[in-house]
């Protein structure tokens, strides 16, 4: 049997005609579909193309920028990856496809806004890039990457601060105390543990930030705070 309908639609938008359309129509099931199956939910939905996913598109971003930017150092170089490869570029790239409306999910799911999720929609944006690199290979997946992220690449003509340093520089042109992070708390298995960091700073309540090692967590923290202070 091929591909559903939608599926089929995604992966004219995606412009790669799958060997196994199945590949594609488990990157777009979100976890909720399977919840009530009995386990072995990350056997079935998108979460283990996630894993993949966010490996190959590290990998490719990192080769764009290595041609792109020849005069900059590791730190430069660095700053720009983390920009290309966080949630955020995920999920407006997402966006740009309209991925949310070929999301397999859940009544209670969608109800609850999961197909505007930005969460979601990056976490799904992974798993279609897996998707096209086991189905395709790697230059099938970079040739996507390249495409959805040319844009980005070309935005910032300077390397972004990251956000422990804009953070930081935001307290001090204002006279307060430096930011106060501290670890909340560090989930899951030794292999894979997810740490939880909250940032303080005077005026504001304090705000959490999650990630795979304990500096993530603070970066993803100050990111958030950003976001609060800017807003203001």
């Amino acid at each position: 049997m091929g591909a559903p309908a939608s599926a089929r639609d995604l992966a004219r938008r995606l412009g790669y005609d799958f060997k196994q359309p199945e590949l594609l129509e488990r990157a777009v099931t979100h976890s909720s579909m399977l919840a009530n199956a009995g386990g072995g939910t990350s056997e079935k939905s998108y979460e283990r193309l996630e894993f993949l996913g966010d490996r190959v598109l590290g990998l490719v971003a990192a080769d764009m920028l290595i041609e792109a930017f020849p005069g900059e150092n590791e730190g430069q170089l660095a700053r720009r990856h983390v920009a290309l490869v966080r949630q955020e570029a995920l999920a407006r790239v997402a966006g740009e496809i309209d991925l949310g409306t070929y999301i397999n999910m859940a009544r209670s799911e969608e109800d609850s806004g999961g197909r505007h999720n930005p969460a979601t929609l990056a976490d799904a944006c992974e798993a279609v890039i897996a998707a096209l690199y086991i189905d395709g290979g790697l230059e099938t997946a970079a040739r996507f990457i390249r495409g959805a992220w040319r844009a980005m690449l070309a935005e910032t003509p300077s390397p972004p601060k990251d956000a422990k340093t804009a953070l930081q520089e935001w307290v001090q042109s204002r006279g307060l105390a430096l930011p106060s992070y501290r670890e909340v708390s560090r989930e899951g298995p030794d292999h894979g543990p997810i740490f939880t960091v909250e940032v303080t700073i005077q005026g504001f309540a304090p705000v959490n930030g999650q990630g795979a090692s304990k500096r993530a967590a603070e970066q993803r923290a100050a990111e958030e705070m950003m976001k609060k202070v800017n807003n203001v």
